[in-house]
C-alpha cells in the first residue's frame, strides 16, 4: 500500500508534468500563428502610406519610404529669430553659396517670420524679386510687418496650400527651401508645382539637416539624407537632374537641382 505521503508526492509531479506538456504545446502553437503586421493604409494614389506605428514627432504618413515630419507652426517663430540661428546654421555663408544675382526672381518656400527672405531681398537688390511662400496667413503677417518697415518693395508674400505654393509658371531662377521640405503634407504634389514655376536652368535648393551624421543632434523625422533628397526628386514628370551637394554648412547639407531645358 502506498503511503498518504507518496501519493503526494505523485500527485505534486503529474500536476508539475501537466504544466509543462501545456506549455510546450501552447509555445508551439503560439509560434506558428502568423505574426500580425502593423496597420499599414495607403490614399487613394498609392503614393502615400498611414502607419500606427510611427515617431512621435512625424505625422504617421509616410512617402517613398520617409515618414513625413510634423509642420512647426506660428508659435515657433521665436525660434527662428533666435540669436544663436547664425552661428548654429551660418545663414549669411548659405546666401552666398546660392550666388545670387541683382535682377533674379526668387522663392524662400516656407519662409516663415522671414529671416532669410530678407536676406535674398538685398542680394537681388530692387530690380529682382523675392515670393515669400508659407500655409500660414500668422507668419505672413510677421513679415509683411518686417517689409513694411523696410520699405522693401521686391518682397511679394504668398499664402500657399499644402499642394500648391501658387507661383507663376517659369518665372523662378531659384527656389530655395531651409528646413521645409521634409514637413510637406504632400511632397509630390508640391514638387510638381515647384517645377512647374521653374524657368529652364532654374535651380531648386533643398537645405536640410544632415541625417547621415549622428553628431547633428536633430529629431530623426526633422533629418533627411542626401540619397532620399534625390530619389524623392527622381519621378521624370519633375523635369530636375541633380546639379551639386554642397556640405559647407555645420549642420545641414544644401542639395540642388536644376530645371531641364524643355523642348
Amino acid at each position: 500500500m502506498h503511503s498518504k505521503k507518496s501519493i503526494t508526492v505523485w500527485c505534486l509531479w503529474c500536476a508539475i508534468l501537466s504544466g509543462l506538456l501545456w506549455l510546450v504545446f501552447h509555445t508551439a502553437e503560439t509560434s506558428a500563428e502568423e505574426p500580425e503586421a502593423p496597420a499599414v493604409k495607403k490614399d487613394a494614389t498609392g503614393r502615400y502610406e498611414f502607419r500606427e506605428e510611427h515617431d512621435r514627432d512625424g505625422q504617421g504618413k509616410f512617402y517613398m519610404g520617409r515618414e513625413l515630419a510634423q509642420v512647426m507652426s506660428f508659435h515657433g517663430a521665436p525660434w527662428l529669430e533666435r540669436s544663436e540661428r547664425e552661428e548654429e546654421e551660418r545663414l549669411s555663408v548659405l546666401v552666398d553659396l546660392l550666388k545670387l544675382k541683382p535682377g533674379q526672381a526668387v522663392c524662400d518656400l516656407g519662409a516663415g517670420s522671414g529671416v532669410i527672405t530678407l536676406m535674398m531681398a538685398h542680394r537681388v537688390g530692387e530690380t529682382g524679386k523675392v515670393y515669400a511662400v508659407d500655409i500660414q496667413q500668422e507668419m505672413l503677417n510677421l513679415l509683411a510687418d518686417k517689409t513694411n518697415r523696410l520699405g522693401l518693395k521686391q518682397v511679394e508674400l504668398v499664402l500657399g496650400t499644402e499642394k500648391n505654393p501658387k507661383l507663376t509658371p517659369a518665372s523662378l531662377d531659384l527656389l530655395l527651401m531651409v528646413d521645409v521640405y521634409h514637413e510637406f503634407a504632400f511632397p509630390y504634389e508640391m514638387m510638381v508645382e515647384i517645377c512647374k514655376a521653374m524657368k529652364p536652368g532654374g535651380r531648386v535648393a533643398f537645405v536640410e539637416y544632415r541625417r547621415e551624421d549622428p553628431q547633428v543632434l536633430i529629431k530623426l523625422v526633422h533629418k533627411m539624407t542626401e540619397a532620399q533628397v534625390k530619389k524623392e526628386m527622381s519621378p521624370p514628370e519633375f523635369g530636375m537632374k541633380w546639379k551639386e551637394t554642397m556640405a559647407t554648412l555645420p549642420r545641414q547639407h544644401v542639395v540642388i537641382f536644376e530645371r531641364l531645358a524643355t523642348k
